[in-house]
This record gives structure tokens, sequence and C-alpha cells, in this order.
């Protein structure tokens, strides 16, 4: 859910940039985009987060761990 809230967010900065940018204000398109592209790596953290809690807490995944450290 977070995630997709990034992204959304991502998305609206870029398109505000874009209107900024073509209103020849430059400044406040670097300054948005760069908060779009903030917002855009804070969802891959989030996914991220979320795919190595999912890894952690699979019991198989230990067991196969386990037994490859045994051979």
């Amino acid at each position: 859910m977070t995630e997709r809230i990034w992204i959304m967010l991502a998305a609206v900065m870029v398109i505000v940039a874009g209107a900024f940018l073509w209103r020849n204000n430059v400044s406040a398109a670097f300054v948005t985009a760069t908060l779009g592209a903030v917002a855009w790596v804070l969802s891959y953290r989030v996914q991220m987060h979320a795919k190595l809690a999912a890894t952690e807490e699979d019991p198989r995944e230990k067991e196969i761990n386990e037994k490859s450290d045994e051979k």
C-alpha cells in the first residue's frame, strides 16, 4: 500500500515538474523533479524492505539454507 502512494506521488511530481518547465520556471521544475525521484526511490525501498521481510519469515527458506550448509 505504501509503495503505491510513493509511486503516485512520484508521478504527480513529474507531471508538476513538466508544468513548471512548460511555464519556463526551471528552478521549480528541478526541485519538483528531484522530489519525484526521491519518492520513486522511497517506493523502491519499501518494495525491497517488504520482499526481504517476506524472505526472512519463510521457515522453508531456513530449512533449505541449513541443509545446504550441512553439505
